[in-house]
């Protein structure tokens, strides 16, 4: 028998129907969901797993170190932990405009303040700037401009601001979060893919004014709709996340990927939608049950450095049977091959 299990918060619709699906889905393959339990984790101690969904680490910091030792195991984490540990979004849109995608202009901001028990003073600053060119950043994004969270979600901590007054007095509210300044872009289509896997996306109309999902199976022409999935498999390829949803803000027929680290995103029936609540599901039980028979732990690891040319991707679990393969045959390992993106739908079916 082969456990698949789910690490999960404050939801509610989602679990019960995830883990139904999945146990109906993979009875014929020996393929069993249900919920992680943990009561303190012994080093050393064998994973129960093959395969965990995991969409409360990023709150609980015990989970997210279990996390990290069942990778040491063999389970395969959905998301991978290590990564998503290290990762910010403005590595993202960093990475993201190497490969090509349209980024908004971005600038990392150094903190207004920081964590009271940790202590910074002027003198732990030397190598800051000062006093910042306030005028000079807002010229490079322009205005309006939008400031948030360098990591974060939620929609938490966002400010559109129009001019260096509104910015600074937004700013200062931000303490101890480090934030980024991005341009603005006035969007006259905002789409929000749900993505399993990588390489299987789905585009759904979204509304982020009234913050909803909306059924419209027309939304995009087929040119548009090529472009928002192919840049959102290349983020996920070179990201390693298997469970994400990216937003791209469409200007003037240019999809600009605006947000695409959200590896916990929203699955709750009431707020995506019946209609697509089945199709997650649905997609995220195939998902897991196909990574319970045939997933490799190193697999969710980022490309990122393959895709841009640095070196081969070598993922942490992948490495040691890697070198001893190489070894076995003789010779050097081989520098992996590039993945190669599946075909997808371009609607919202």
């Amino acid at each position: 028998m082969k456990k698949v299990g789910l690490l999960c918060g404050r939801e509610y619709s989602f679990p019960p129907a995830f883990i139904a699906r999945v146990n109906q889905m993979g009875a014929k393959d020996g393929v069993a969901a249900e919920f992680v339990k943990l009561g303190g984790t012994r080093m050393g101690e064998p994973s129960r797993y093959s395969v965990i969904v995991d969409r409360i680490s990023h709150e609980v910091e015990y989970y997210r170190g279990y996390l990290k030792h069942a990778v040491l195991q063999g389970t395969y984490v959905i998301n991978n932990p290590f990564w998503w540990t290290a990762d910010d979004k403005y590595f993202n849109y960093s990475v993201a405009s190497k490969l090509g995608i349209a980024i908004p202009k971005t600038i990392l901001l150094p903190q207004k303040g920081y964590p009271s028990d940790v202590d910074i003073n002027s003198e732990s600053l030397h190598n800051l700037e000062y006093p910042v060119d306030w005028d000079g950043l807002l010229d490079y994004v322009g205005r309006p401009a939008i400031l948030k969270p360098f990591s974060g979600g939620g929609w938490k901590h966002v400010y559109k601001v129009n001019n260096k007054e509104e910015l600074l007095a937004a700013y200062d509210k931000t303490s101890p979060y480090c934030m980024t300044l991005q341009e603005f872009i006035d969007f006259s289509q905002y789409v929000r893919c749900f993505t399993f896997g990588k390489t299987d996306i789905l585009p759904v109309h979204y509304d982020p004014k009234e913050r909803k999902y909306v059924v419209d199976h027309n939304y995009l022409t087929a040119e548009l709709g090529t472009r928002v999935v192919k840049d959102a498999q290349t983020i996920n390829q070179a990201l390693g996340y298997e469970m994400n949803t990216i937003e791209f803000a469409v200007k003037d027929g240019v999809p600009y990927a605006i947000d695409f680290l959200n590896p916990a995103p929203d699955f709750e029936r009431d707020r995506i939608t019946e209609f697509y609540f089945e199709i997650v599901v649905e997609k995220m039980a195939r998902l897991v049950v196909d990574r319970a028979l045939n997933g490799k732990a190193s697999n969710p690891w980022p490309r990122w450095e393959e895709m841009l040319g640095i070196g081969p991707a070598a993922g942490f679990t992948g490495a040691p049977k890697s070198a001893a393969a190489a070894q076995s045959a003789g010779g050097p390992s081989a520098p992996a091959a590039k993945t190669q993106a599946r075909p997808s739908s371009t609607t919202t079916k």
